[in-house]
């Protein structure tokens, strides 16, 4: 009897579009933050390099594994700001399983708004 009255007492309003725009743009930085740390590792491991970009339009083949130093240098600001916007508590280290679950988070919002 309860569920056949919770069915038709209880009603949950829609979230307001500002309430999905948030939560896609926190997981969306989110997400950005962590891929960006994992450029960040690759640099400093030697797996990725920072180059001129006299150096890039060199080796258009290997471009895969560098990145031009002015862009480097905008990431950084754009991680400090996300540190300072968000909140490093909000920005992981995150398993295997709760990285899958952002990504699926991040996909929701965005289908609602018309992503295919």
């Amino acid at each position: 009897m309860e569920e056949i009255k919770w069915e038709f007492e209880v009603q949950e309003e829609p979230r307001l579009l500002s309430e999905i725009m948030a939560a896609e743009n926190l997981l969306f930085r989110q997400v950005w933050y962590n891929r960006h740390w994992n450029r960040r590792i690759a640099i400093e491991r030697g797996k990725h390099k920072v180059v001129t970009e006299a150096e890039w339009n060199k080796h258009p083949k290997r471009r895969q594994k560098m990145v031009v130093d002015t862009v480097w240098a905008q990431a950084l600001e754009a991680a400090k700001r996300t540190e300072d916007e968000v909140g490093t508590e909000n920005l992981g280290p995150w398993t295997d399983f709760e990285w899958g679950m952002l990504n699926g988070k991040l996909s929701t919002p965005r289908w609602v708004m018309g992503s295919e």
